[in-house]
């Protein structure tokens, strides 16, 4: 790549109103960040709720980490179409006050559960009470996570199990308690689960995610291989960034990763919970009766932006391309 480090020579050299310097604004909370010139413009965020009303009256969902983030998002746009939606996680009164609000926003009840999916016995327990207050489930949402940034060499054996116990493992215990008590009974139900784009590259810094995620992707395309024929489909998304309270606290402290991220989606934005909301709600819609064991990524294309070994040169200026044209015509030979 040694035209674009001369390419980056040449650009220091340049005086400040020539060199490429993208204008960033950044809102603040979860709102959404983007740049302040096109692409972005082009492609702003719809959150409304895109099925039709009604698309999963008579349905259960349940929705592990519902509380917040992601979850609260895909079980608002559940409840607005019709579900009653049972919520768990650990912190129950965090679950209680999200159903709440959820209900009276959208008339339909929602259940909260409380539930550490890294235990088995409380997945048990949870699923018991899933069942006994609403019957089983016609949407499982596997959403509950864990993530921090680490340098590898710093990990503790603890540090790994809490991630991949959460995500993995509570992945595997929810699907498989809840899919054995399906097959028993004969019904169907449309499986989700939310990785990451890194589950497919892996990723430094967040070993433990990458792999447990990773493992969530197989486990999910080795289901939709062998439970269909009981009437379950399997289905992954892969979000790209998308800035929810919870995730950036412990993934971007600084604020440095905002920055970073936007210079490498091509949309020129962040992604918003309502956006994956609705993509959620279709794969787990009969409108999606005949899609099993997708993994659908929705970053913005960031993935394939940072894949392309020359993506960077986007960064050339017009007069930069001109100059690097007149070099590589006088260039003879091999």
């Amino acid at each position: 790549m040694a035209l674009l480090r001369g390419l980056a020579v040449f650009n220091r050299g340049l005086t400040p109103n020539k060199c490429f310097t993208p204008v960033q604004l950044f809102g603040n909370g979860t709102n959404t960040l983007h740049q302040s010139s096109p692409p972005a413009s082009f492609f702003p965020p719809s959150e409304g709720v895109m099925l039709l009303p009604g698309t999963f009256k008579n349905k259960v969902a349940f929705i592990t980490g519902g509380g917040t983030g992601l979850g609260k998002a895909m079980t608002t746009a559940l409840s607005s179409l019709g579900a009653e939606c049972v919520i768990a996680s650990r912190n129950l009164d965090v679950l209680m006050k999200t159903a709440e609000e959820i209900s009276q926003q959208t008339g339909n009840k929602v259940h909260a559960v409380q539930c550490n999916v890294r235990d088995p016995a409380s997945v048990e327990a949870a699923v018991d009470q899933l069942v006994n207050e609403v019957g089983l489930p016609d949407v499982v949402i596997n959403n509950a996570a864990g993530n921090f940034i680490s340098p590898s060499e710093k990990l503790s054996p603890n540090a790994w199990r809490t991630i991949t116990d959460t995500v993995l493992n509570g992945t595997a215990y929810v699907t498989l308690d809840i899919g054995k008590r399906l097959i028993k009974a004969e019904k169907g139900a449309a499986f989700l689960a939310i990785t990451t784009i890194y589950a497919e590259s892996g990723s430094g810094f967040v070993v433990p995610s990458a792999a447990a995620k990773s493992g969530v992707e197989t486990l999910c395309t080795s289901l939709a291989a062998e439970w269909g024929s009981y009437g379950m489909r399997f289905n992954v998304i892969q979000p790209g960034p998308i800035k929810t309270k919870g995730a950036f606290s412990r993934m971007d402290p600084t604020g440095m990763y905002e920055k970073a991220a936007l210079k490498r989606i091509p949309v020129g934005r962040m992604g918003t919970p309502g956006e994956i909301a609705n993509l959620a709600a279709y794969l787990c819609s009969e409108y999606a009766s005949w899609v099993s064991g997708a993994i659908i990524r929705m970053d913005g294309g960031e993935y394939v932006s940072m894949a392309g070994e020359f993506n960077g040169l986007k960064e050339v200026t017009k007069e930069q391309w001109a100059m690097m044209e007149s070099m590589i015509r006088k260039t003879k030979g091999s």
